[in-house]
């Protein structure tokens, strides 16, 4: 009867809504267990990895959904993003900074926001623990942008954002991302060549030359509780002074090819293929 179709079409949506959450920790300990009982709470999460990134004590709530991985020495954060997804099957992947946690699920409307083909990456709105809204939602940055942010006349994000249910910026800072496992797998997911930092702007980058969206879903909220090392620590500081200048570099050969190849096709179109 007319049963069967109801009851496939429900199973098909709840395969369709499986999703993989991965954390590196840095010597994140203590916060890394809160947010993976976040994530234990939401029945679309079916896989949780965990990678130690370095040794550290950590008691993790025992479920046959979480997978512990330990480096035996320290890797780049796409590296260990890329390996951790390399053990997914899900439709949906999850990144998240172990020092996230989440306001109830986040995920139902997430995944509701994947209703158009072109959304590659979505992320909910980003708060400090304190209320206030982070500056996750960037412009991509440039040698201008970067001059202007030191300059103290334009710091890259988007005020025009506020008010808006939905927003699609230039790029979504990589404390929680949900993207597509088929997209993320097309592209060869983050650019492990970038140690630390510039991986989620590279991605987005990447994406939306290839014309995906990312997209903020702003009525949905999760709480970053940042431990800004790259201001304190001069290593992460190099690290991330490195793959700024990384990141640029490779934008500029990116646009520059770009720009070559609509030229040349402008001249044989103007001109013909050949005399």
């Amino acid at each position: 009867g007319s049963s069967l179709p109801s009851f496939a079409s429900v199973k098909i949506f709840r395969v369709f809504k499986m999703v993989t959450a991965s954390i590196v920790s840095h010597g994140h300990g203590p916060m890394v267990p809160l947010l993976v009982e976040d994530l234990l709470a939401c029945p679309e999460i079916i896989k949780i990895v965990v990678t130690q990134n370095s040794a550290e004590t950590m008691e993790l709530p025992l479920s046959d959904r979480v997978a512990l991985r330990r480096n035996p020495r320290p890797k780049g954060y796409g590296a260990n993003q890329n390996a951790a997804f390399a053990t997914a099957t899900t439709p949906f992947f999850c990144v998240l900074n172990p020092d996230m946690r989440l306001k109830g699920n986040p995920f139902s409307d997430l995944l509701a926001g994947f209703h158009e083909d072109r959304i590659a990456v979505l992320g909910p709105k980003i708060l400090s623990p304190d209320g206030e809204e982070e500056d996750s939602a960037r412009k991509f940055p440039t040698v201008g942008g970067l001059l202007a942010k030191l300059a103290g006349i334009n710091d890259g994000t988007y005020p025009c954002s506020h008010g808006k249910a939905v927003f699609n910026p230039d790029w979504l800072a990589g404390m929680m991302l949900l993207v597509r496992s088929e997209t993320f797998r097309s592209i060869g997911g983050f650019d492990e060549k970038f140690f630390l930092y510039y991986e989620d702007v590279d991605l987005c980058a990447r994406l939306r030359m290839l014309g995906h969206e990312i997209r903020q879903e702003r009525s949905v909220e999760a709480i970053h509780d940042a431990r800004r090392q790259s201001r304190r620590n001069p290593r992460f500081t190099c690290w991330h002074l490195a793959s700024m200048t990384r990141y640029l570099l490779k934008n500029y050969a990116r646009n520059y090819s770009a720009h070559r190849a609509s030229t040349t096709e402008q001249s044989r179109s103007k001109f013909g293929e050949g005399g």
